[in-house]
């Protein structure tokens, strides 16, 4: 069975970078596609970003395009989420989420993703 677990959230103030780490378990890390999700309470899950299994394919929200960045290392079975230049907004609980796909998919809607993390905090103080 297929495990993702979180880790790196913490409070920062605005303007502090951080880096989310989301390690995968109980399968072949390669066939997966891997996206990162947040929720900030009273909101919807809002998609973040995602890297396909080729490692050079990966996509950006608008809203923390040129803030952050993913990317994976498939030695190691994680995914990570720099955070950089972080606002208030970015308040929220992140997952990281992992689908089964081809090579050159980007996932970007929650339902397409087959396994979830427990998420970490991130609170950015103003």
């Amino acid at each position: 069975q297929v495990q993702l677990v979180e880790s790196g959230g913490r409070l920062v103030q605005a303007g502090d970078s951080l880096r989310l780490s989301c390690t995968f378990s109980g399968g072949n890390f390669y066939n997966y596609a891997m996206g990162w999700f947040r929720q900030a309470p009273g909101k919807e899950r809002e998609f973040v970003g995602a890297v396909a299994r080729r490692v050079d394919v990966t996509w950006l929200e608008d809203s923390v395009k040129g803030r952050f960045t993913i990317s994976r290392d498939d030695a190691k079975n994680t995914v990570y989420l720099q955070m950089n230049s972080l606002k208030y907004d970015d308040t929220a609980v992140y997952y990281c989420a992992a689908d089964r796909t081809g090579p050159w998919s980007i996932p970007r809607f929650a339902h397409e993703y087959d396994y979830w993390g427990q998420g970490t905090q991130v609170t950015v103080s103003s």
